[in-house]
């Protein structure tokens, strides 16, 4: 299978691993809102008893000596933390797409450099670059390793035009790179990848339960509807 090909294929299973990292920065949300809530009405209800304190002379008048109680002070921690989890996401899904938009410009770049490697052989290009680079970015994929973009409207033939790898130490996911960070298998035992970086899949922790990758999910829900 040709780069083009292999680029369209892990191009198609990205809106899925931002869909779902989307999803759970939603989840977060819901729940830092609630949090936030709960937190501004037990701050107010303290508020208000330091006050009535102050006034009977039941408490320090002294500021610095007056706090909000353990439980308030927790909620506000719990509510940093998730919005760091957020954050986290967010950059998450950011990495993803931009790791993917830099393969696609290597790979555009490659290209132009065959056409002008044939250009100045003295043969026409077959590979209709023009229409290829003229659009500019197509899409993206996984995290770094070998892509795929969308085939163009001529005869592509088969270039290998993937980064350079130790050619003994296996590759996995989306992204065919090589096994680093946290990985998570795909519950799927005729799952063509197996393996998969949470980051490319758009996971933070090893899910509950059983998981397929978006490819696998899509097959079943095909299956299903079948």
């Amino acid at each position: 299978m040709g780069f083009l090909e292999d680029f369209q294929a892990s191009l198609e299973a990205l809106p899925a691993m931002l869909q779902r990292t989307y999803g759970l920065i939603r989840e977060l949300d819901t729940s830092l809102q609630a949090s936030q809530k709960q937190n501004e009405q037990r701050c107010e209800q303290e508020i208000a008893e330091i006050k009535r304190g102050i006034e009977t002379s039941n408490v320090p008048t002294d500021l610095s000596l007056i706090t909000f109680s353990d439980e308030a002070l927790d909620e506000q921690k719990h509510c940093i933390r998730v919005a760091d989890e957020k954050v986290a996401l967010g950059i998450q899904a950011y990495d993803m797409v931009d790791t993917h938009i830099q393969q696609l410009d290597q790979y555009m770049r490659k290209l132009e450099e065959l056409r002008v490697e044939r250009e100045l052989a003295g043969t026409s290009s077959p590979l209709g670059i023009s229409d290829i680079t003229t659009k500019g970015r197509t899409g993206t994929s996984g995290r770094g390793g070998r892509k795929k973009a969308r085939q163009a409207a001529v005869e592509v033939p088969n270039i290998d035009l993937e980064l350079p790898v130790d050619p003994n130490e296996p590759t996995y996911c989306f992204c065919k790179q090589v096994s680093f960070g946290e990985m998570v298998a795909c519950d799927n035992l005729d799952c063509k990848i197996e393996w998969f970086h949470f980051g490319c899949v758009g996971l933070k922790e090893q899910p509950k339960g059983k998981w397929f990758c978006p490819n696998c999910a899509a097959l079943l829900k095909r299956r299903k509807i079948k």
